[in-house]
């Protein structure tokens, strides 16, 4: 099957973002990359469950990765009465906690969520009625800013991960790279309180360890994202907690502090769910 319908194609992907410079990658780089991100397998599940978008399909990623789940606080997501939310969380998987989050509050408010998304992760035609793909490198860098201000300004809620890549390790402990602080401006702006959310979880030593050298010789590139796919392979199965803390009210976020010190402060209280 997924020989006649390749939704997830490296080769095209490597057209698109490397344009003329694509023929120049070898092949045995180009078959490692296939394997690596489990083309097949990815393949095979997205042709099976083609006719979903959105919360249905991310409810079905979660059954596929057999992903057991337990929720702390669900009591304290605000009701579905038409108040619109910002849902911070912090984002130890880069795939799964995602796909768990979208399901769970994509179900708890009809489906009406959007996430900032890596613009590669469009190519999910399940997750495009609910994710706004970003790249902040090149031309397409630019409208971010317009991208951002858009989401903030629709009739959903949006669910975000402020550090913006998976969590990394340092001496031997996992936690977000420091968080951006665009959900505190955007909240105050359009007035939305913040729910903060803790998951549990990690990935693999050798996955810290590729992002850690990667990050001492000054590689930009994002090497470890590669390997978010195969990751999230290896966490089939595995139970993940899930905390949800208190709405923290958008007034809150007064002159007291900076913007950043604020999303400090939130990160702060998420990692002491």
């Amino acid at each position: 099957m997924e020989d006649k319908q390749l939704i997830i194609d490296i080769d095209r992907i490597i057209r698109e973002k490397a344009g003329r410079k694509a023929r120049w990658i070898p092949q045995f780089v180009v078959s490692w990359l296939k394997r690596t991100v489990h083309q097949k397998e990815v393949n095979r599940f997205l042709n099976a469950h083609k006719d979903e978008t959105g919360v249905e399909w991310l409810k079905s990623c979660v059954k596929y990765l057999k992903m057991d789940l337990t929720i702390v606080g669900k009591e304290n997501l605000p009701p579905n009465d038409g108040r619109l939310y910002t849902f911070v969380s912090n984002h130890p998987l880069g795939g799964g906690d995602g796909v768990a989050l979208g399901a769970l509050i994509g179900e708890h408010y009809d489906g009406n969520i959007r996430y900032l998304l890596n613009d590669i992760l469009m190519n999910l035609p399940g997750l495009r009625p609910v994710g706004i793909g970003i790249n902040k490198t090149g031309s397409q860098g630019r409208n971010f800013p317009k991208l951002v201000e858009s989401t903030f300004q629709s009739n959903s809620q949006v669910l975000m991960f402020p550090a913006g890549i998976c969590s990394r390790r340092h001496h031997g402990i996992i936690h977000d790279e420091p968080w951006k602080k665009t959900f505190i401006s955007k909240s105050i702006e359009t007035q939305r309180d913040v729910i903060p959310i803790h998951f549990s979880g990690e990935n693999s030593p050798f996955f810290y360890r590729l992002a850690n050298i990667s990050k001492m010789l000054g590689i930009k590139f994002n090497i470890a994202m590669l390997f978010l796919v195969d990751e999230m392979y290896k966490n089939v199965g595995k139970s993940f907690e899930i905390k949800i803390g208190k709405p923290i009210p958008w007034q809150t976020f007064d002159r007291s502090k900076t913007a950043a010190q604020w999303a400090q402060y939130v990160e702060d209280i998420v990692y002491q769910l």
